[in-house]
């Protein structure tokens, strides 16, 4: 259906409607605007929230637990998704808002020349209409002139008073309306024939033009939404496999979650390597007791096993002082308040003695090794990472702060990053060295000499690494031979259990019960066998250094003249490494390693609260 033959006489109305056409087209276009920047708000807002739960930390530092990772991995999938948003507001912009904004220009221009071709048709057909009117106004008009000049004639010609003169006249002025008429008349025959030739011309050839390249416009336009329309669609239908595949993404990751693994991480990141502690022997404070006519009620309260002659769990003092004290840690020790003159140090019969004063002679140097070496191997250590509690604590290079697993982990990642780094300093030693070959080839190209620098320092470098290395792996090695004792030791332990009323107050078996030490209740300093009095010094050269329990502030100075005491000036501060066990004399520590012991009431003492439970070793 054309609008040229149904709608010839609708000019004014196929303008407003072209017009209601463009402006709809541009509405739809302002709606695409709206939609695509929905699209990226919410494209960047998933990429803000994918940033705000992105670990800040670095990978290493990051914990390696399954869904830790499944979340990470979904962070991941949540930003590819947010990208694919991205991309639907990019097609958006470009194929259908774009386009659409450039087709309505193109519609104004093509429907503003279509509408000035109609009304440049219309103005000349008025114009016409004009030329005829006035052509016929003409006409009438003389034929109205000529009419009265015939009328005047035939007066005067019937007229018998009228001269011949005035009869001439009328009859002259009559003639000449009738050829004015007769002009009027074919000019009048002449502009209505073409006016009506250009009224068929204009509502036959021209508007009906206008009217078909104005309907095909509009058709255009119709047909130009359609094709945005589904343009819209498609955009979002094209990033629909790659949502899909990041929908897919996210669930195996929630698929990837894996309990047991998880739990298993948590044991080899967190498992120190000590053994748990053994069960505390029976005290029997009773022995010391004269056996008199009361000896039967006293021996009806003895363990069965002593009843029976079966030898008992020996009684160790010490160990009950050490961990009654222990136990007082909880709260920490209250400062003594210094007095205004120093006050004496404890008595020289209180200082601790080398035990052999105190240990009969029947116990031999081997003997007395033997037994430290099963203390020193079976008392429950305090995992060593409470070392770096303390304020200001420095990091260890052989990492032996941390529990013997951790350490060996941690000994084992230092020893790979060396030996990538010494790898790297290998490959750039090759290529000085390619270089430097060029060079002596190709003088030209540069100065042999000149990298020789560069290669000394290379391979001082190497050289340095490889010291690290083998540093480390020492202490690698050593880590793993105790492991591998006490793996052997825990064995043994479960092949051949411990017997009864035979374990140590340390909780080490002892093959003859008549070797066990009875050590007075009085704290003894180190013992010192009659082989060698720095023998128990070396026992202890391979074992961790004590743990630090607190700090203090010496108030006085102390020259530490007796052997084992340490020397300190007035307000230096110390480290202490073993409570007062009421002799009047405190273990401590200076800043560069030294021990010794110094008087309890020549410091101001300060318990560490996060020692909790410590143990002290002797």
């Amino acid at each position: 259906m054309s609008w040229g033959t149904e709608l010839w006489d609708q000019f004014d109305n196929l303008d407003k409607h072209t017009q209601w056409g463009i402006d709809f087209l541009e509405r739809y276009a302002k709606f695409v605007k709206e939609r695509l920047e929905i699209e990226q708000n919410y494209a960047k807002q998933l990429r803000n929230l994918v940033k705000k739960y992105w670990p800040k930390r670095s990978k290493e530092e990051e914990p390696r637990f399954t869904s830790c990772l499944s979340f990470y991995d979904i962070l991941n999938e949540l930003n590819d998704y947010a990208g694919q948003r991205e991309v639907v507001a990019e097609e958006m912009g470009h194929k259908v808002y774009g386009t659409l904004i450039r087709y309505s220009q193109d519609l104004k221009t093509e429907r503003k020349l279509h509408l000035q071709e109609g009304r440049k048709a219309q103005q000349y057909l008025d114009h016409c209409w004009k030329q005829m009117d006035n052509s016929k106004k003409k006409f009438e008009r003389e034929c109205k002139e000529a009419e009265k000049s015939q009328i005047n004639f035939e007066r005067l010609d019937n007229d018998i008073n009228a001269t011949k003169s005035e009869v001439e006249k009328a009859k002259a002025q009559y003639n000449l309306r009738t050829h004015t008429v007769d002009e009027s008349k074919n000019e009048y025959a002449a502009q209505l024939q073409n006016f009506n030739a250009e009224q068929w011309k204009h509502f036959n050839n021209a508007i009906p033009h206008i009217f078909k390249n104005l309907q095909a416009m509009d058709e255009r336009r119709t047909v130009k939404l359609g094709e945005t329309y589904r343009t819209f669609a498609e955009a979002e239908r094209r990033v629909i496999p790659i949502i899909s595949k990041c929908l897919e993404g996210m669930v195996t990751a929630a698929k990837a979650v894996d309990e047991r693994r998880d739990s298993g991480i948590v044991v080899e990141s967190f498992k120190s390597g000590f053994e748990p502690p053994g069960d505390f022997p029976f005290e029997d404070y009773s022995q010391n007791l004269s056996r008199t006519g009361s000896e039967g009620a006293i021996s009806s309260n003895t363990p069965k096993g002593e009843r029976d002659g079966a030898p008992g769990p020996r009684p160790d003092p010490k160990h009950s002082i050490s961990k009654a004290k222990n136990k007082l840690w909880l709260f920490g020790k209250k400062p003594k308040s210094p007095s205004s003159s120093p006050p004496p140090p404890p008595l020289s019969s209180s200082w601790p003695r080398p035990s052999s004063q105190l240990t009969p002679n029947r116990f031999s140097a081997e003997r007395v090794n033997q037994y430290l070496s099963d203390i020193k191997t079976t008392v429950p250590r305090i995992p060593q990472n409470l070392k770096g509690l303390r304020r200001g604590a420095p990091s260890v290079e052989d990492f032996s702060h941390l529990p013997p697993e951790q350490r060996r982990k941690r000994l084992q990642q230092k020893i790979d990053e060396l030996n990538n780094k010494l790898q790297i300093e290998m490959d750039q030693r090759d290529a000085l060295n390619k270089m430097k070959d060029v060079y002596e080839k190709t003088p030209p190209m540069g100065d042999p000499n000149s990298l020789q620098p560069k290669i000394s320092e290379t391979i001082f470098n190497m050289e340095k690494l490889r010291s690290e290395i083998h540093k480390h792996e020492a202490w690698l090695a050593e880590v793993e031979a105790k492991q591998a004792s006490k793996d052997r030791r825990h064995s043994a332990d479960n092949h051949h259990p411990t017997p009864q009323g035979r374990e140590s107050p340390e909780g080490s078996y002892t093959e003859d019960a008549a070797q066990e030490q009875h050590t007075p209740h009085q704290r003894t300093g180190p013992v010192h066998p009659s082989g060698d009095p720095h023998e128990f010094d070396d026992e202890f050269d391979d074992d961790d250094p004590l743990p630090v329990i607190g700090h203090c502030k010496a108030l006085y100075s102390f020259d530490g003249q007796n052997e084992g005491t340490l020397v300190m000036a007035e307000d230096e501060v110390l480290y202490i490494i073993e409570e007062d066990k009421g002799d009047g004399w405190t273990r401590a520590r200076k800043q560069s390693g030294q021990e010794g012991y110094v008087p309890t009431t020549y410091v101001e003492i300060t318990m560490e609260k996060n020692c909790k439970g410590a143990v002290t070793y002797i």
